[in-house]
């Protein structure tokens, strides 16, 4: 096992009704901004619950954030929580709100001229954050309980990461009832996202980390199991909430302690999407099933431990086992109504170059475990997923 070095101040306020505590939660002085998406907040009921909760503090709202945050839009956040003196947010939505309150709670104190500048050093220039909150309203990118985030600069058609201990959250309130009226979409979406979260943590290469590996897989197996009976019983609470921990346990920083980790597929992924607009889980279907393929050599001994352990494959040659079980993986997307191909979205191998270029701009030029994913490779990778 490497050495590592974990930490995560997050409360996890979990359970139907759970909106209510955050009259316990949020200072009662606060001056809040409250940050949202497109307002279904509003049609769902939950807005209210949050107002009602949050009683009479003074509350600001700014909404607009879209599914992939805009450096754009935040920093008109930012504008407000400076210009009415805003000292907590509470972002109530899925992992792109949260992702955007993130960034808006570190730019609001950045020092620097160009919070962007955030972005460029990956979180790294973060020294203070406003403090915040979450209501997750859709679960998927584990944002309610860890320290990164994703903001698109639409100017630049740049996606990029960052990450900063100033930014996790101080709370998150996780109700799997407000999750009900979620659209399939955007169900299956999240079901992926959290599964390709955990391969990212997993699929390297064994480090005799037997605690973190029977997690990821138990992760695994939960998704593949209560994922479709999501889709089939939508109001069922217990399926929800299996979901909905999933999702947080998958990027919570739990399974990643001690061990290597790939994140190759997430970086190719937001190419995609800063260039074509695709879901996040779209680009992470598409990717992973090819950059499993390509790097099956690299990879050998854990593919061979996802096939026995997650997909119950453990007879046979060792090259069909391992296509059998991304095969399976592959199949389990498709099932979530997430497709996997590029030519699904309309894309095709004449795309290719530009995403290339992409990754070669933004310095994604040694991706994965072992830093061993050229530009070369990911161009393999999404020519065999054309």
């Amino acid at each position: 096992m490497l050495n590592f070095d974990f930490y995560n101040p997050t409360q996890i306020l979990f359970g139907q009704g759970k909106i209510a505590d955050l009259d316990k939660v949020v200072p009662k002085e606060a001056k809040v901004l409250v940050l949202y998406g497109g307002g279904s907040i509003k049609k769902n009921g939950v807005f209210d619950e949050v107002m009602q909760a949050l009683g009479l503090r003074s509350v600001t709202e700014f909404s607009g954030i879209e599914p992939n945050p805009s450096y754009e839009t935040l920093m008109k956040a930012v504008a407000v929580v400076r210009e009415h003196g805003i000292d907590f947010l509470l972002a109530v939505g899925g992992g792109s709100v949260i992702d955007g309150t993130k960034f808006v709670a570190a730019a609001a104190l950045f020092e620097g001229e160009d919070p962007w500048a955030i972005l460029e050093k990956r979180g790294n220039n973060i020294t203070r954050a406003l403090p915040f909150g979450s209501v997750l309203t859709l679960p998927a990118t584990g944002s309610e309980m860890n320290a990164g985030a994703v903001v698109t600069r639409l100017s630049l058609h740049a996606k990029m990461a960052f990450s900063s201990r100033h930014c996790f959250p101080q709370f998150s309130v996780l109700d799997p009832s407000k999750t009900f009226s979620l659209p399939v979409r955007q169900v299956g979406n999240g079901a992926v996202d959290a599964f390709v979260h955990v391969m990212e943590q997993y699929l390297t290469y064994p480090v005799n980390a037997p605690v973190q590996d029977r997690f990821a897989e138990g992760i695994l197996q939960t998704l593949i199991e209560e994922g479709p009976k999501a889709l089939a019983n939508p109001d069922d609470y217990e399926v929800r909430a299996n979901l909905m921990w999933c999702a947080t346990m998958a990027l919570n920083g739990v399974i990643s302690t001690g061990v290597p980790q790939d994140w190759a597929t997430h970086m190719i992924g937001h190419e995609l999407t800063a260039l074509h607009g695709l879901d996040h889980a779209q680009t992470l279907a598409i990717v992973l099933p090819s950059m499993l393929r390509v790097r099956k050599d690299a990879k050998r001994a854990k593919l061979l431990q996802f096939a026995d352990r997650v997909w119950g494959l453990r007879e046979g040659d060792e090259d069909a086992r391992i296509e059998q079980a991304i095969s399976r993986m592959q199949a389990y997307f498709e099932q979530m109504g997430v497709k996997t191909r590029l030519r699904d979205y309309g894309l095709s191998a004449a795309d290719i170059p530009a995403i290339i270029s992409a990754l070669e701009s933004h310095r994604m030029i040694a991706l994965g475990e072992k830093r061993e994913v050229t530009p070369e490779i990911s161009r393999q990778v999404l020519e065999l997923s054309v």
